[in-house]
């Protein structure tokens, strides 16, 4: 059924996951002085919560082995910024925790089948975890960054009552908020629109962002999706990077600064200035990877056409 509520116009917000979804993907080392002036970058266009990056092992994922130091760097420089980190264990929120962080967003998928496949855990011990999380660390906001919502590569089907499930366990543990992640980019506008109702009926105050990848070009229409059930905070990536790990066939995010033009042109406010996120842009563009999968990234803005008469 249709979602019937809109998102105000003035309360869009972005989380920009470039420096931790978005780098993860690249298989080349990124200097650490290239991410931190990405960062920098993404912070003087005014975004002002970011997940910058993922306490894991450096055996897992080596991209993350700097993960502290980048971390110290943005928490010690930027106070007026959100900075969230992933992690998938104990182990890792007390090493970011160690790091300034005061977020973490802990991953548990939908999928049984892609848990294993992503930390090698299953449901109960991913959720035994939290609990020791979450008695051991009291003050620390705890994000459920709930992975393969919409589809799963090893499960297939990922049903309402699947993510409700996992949601309801997550809030018995005490989390803050919850990003519903399409981790191979699957989802569908229809789909999209039949979930959100479920997932605000079972937890109306608990705040809600959808992390999107465009592995079918569908993420911006998902997006729009999103806003007509009220959805108003968004998880996206610079140039369009990204893509987990371990989920075969799985494409990049979101793009930061298409999900912005597009949110412009309907006449909503972000509080982000797109020329200066496209000098972030090519800045990826230029030191890391040349071929990015974003529209802004290749084509001029046209700024002049955003006319927003609404």
């Amino acid at each position: 059924m249709p979602c019937s509520c809109t998102a105000s116009p003035e309360a869009i917000r972005i989380t920009d996951i470039t420096a931790r979804d978005g780098f993860q993907s690249v298989k080349e080392w990124i200097p650490t002085e290239i991410k931190l002036r990405v960062i920098d970058e993404l912070i003087a266009a005014g975004i002002k919560k970011m997940e910058i990056a993922s306490f894991v092992s450096p055996k897992a994922i080596p991209q993350m082995s700097d993960a502290a130091e980048v971390t110290a760097h943005v928490v010690n420089n930027n106070p007026g910024v959100d900075v969230v980190v992933l992690a998938p264990n104990l182990r890792g929120v007390q090493d970011a925790a160690n790091s300034g962080a005061s977020e973490i967003s802990y991953i548990i998928s939908a999928s049984s089948k892609h848990n294993r496949a992503n930390i090698n855990r299953t449901h109960e011990e991913s959720l035994d975890d939290l609990s020791a999380i979450r008695e051991r660390f009291p003050d620390l906001k705890i994000n459920l960054s709930m992975s393969a919502v919409f589809g799963c590569p090893f499960d297939g089907e990922i049903t309402p009552q699947q993510v409700l499930w996992l949601l309801h366990e997550g809030m018995k543990r005490g989390i803050d908020s919850v990003s519903l992640c399409d981790t191979i980019g699957v989802a569908n506008p229809r789909q999209v629109m039949a979930l959100l109702p479920e997932i605000k009926a079972a937890a109306p105050s608990l705040p809600l962002a959808l992390h999107l990848h465009d592995t079918h070009g569908m993420a911006l229409a998902n997006t729009y999706a999103a806003l007509q059930c009220g959805v108003t905070c968004f998880e996206t990536a610079g140039g369009g990077l990204g893509g987990c790990p371990f989920a075969p066939g799985a494409a990049g995010n979101a793009a930061t600064e298409d999900t912005v033009n597009m949110l412009h042109r309907m006449g909503m406010q972000t509080e982000i200035d797109l020329g200066k996120l496209l000098i972030a842009v090519n800045t990826i563009k230029q030191t890391i990877m040349h071929d990015l999968p974003s529209h802004l990234a290749k084509a001029r803005s046209y700024s002049e056409f955003c006319f927003c008469r609404f």
